[in-house]
């Protein structure tokens, strides 16, 4: 899984997050994000889980997630 963060932040009309505090906080973020997901997809292979079945599974719970605001997330 490739930790680096994006290149850049799209906001919704394309163009890039430029702030630098937000870029460094989003790019925290990443990283972190990158390691727990690292560590829960390791731990459910070594408990039994298949490889490719956690991958969906940690795919559909990216998928299901929902702005701030527009139900439940």
């Amino acid at each position: 899984m490739g930790a680096a963060p994006p290149a850049r932040w799209p906001q919704p009309d394309g163009s890039p997050v430029s702030c630098r505090e937000k870029v460094k906080v989003l790019e925290e973020n990443w990283q972190e994000l990158a390691q727990v997901l690292r560590d829960a997809y390791e731990d459910a292979v070594l408990m039994g889980v298949d490889p490719r079945a956690m991958k969906r599974l940690l795919a559909e719970l990216v998928e299901g997630l929902t702005p701030p605001g527009q139900g439940d997330r």
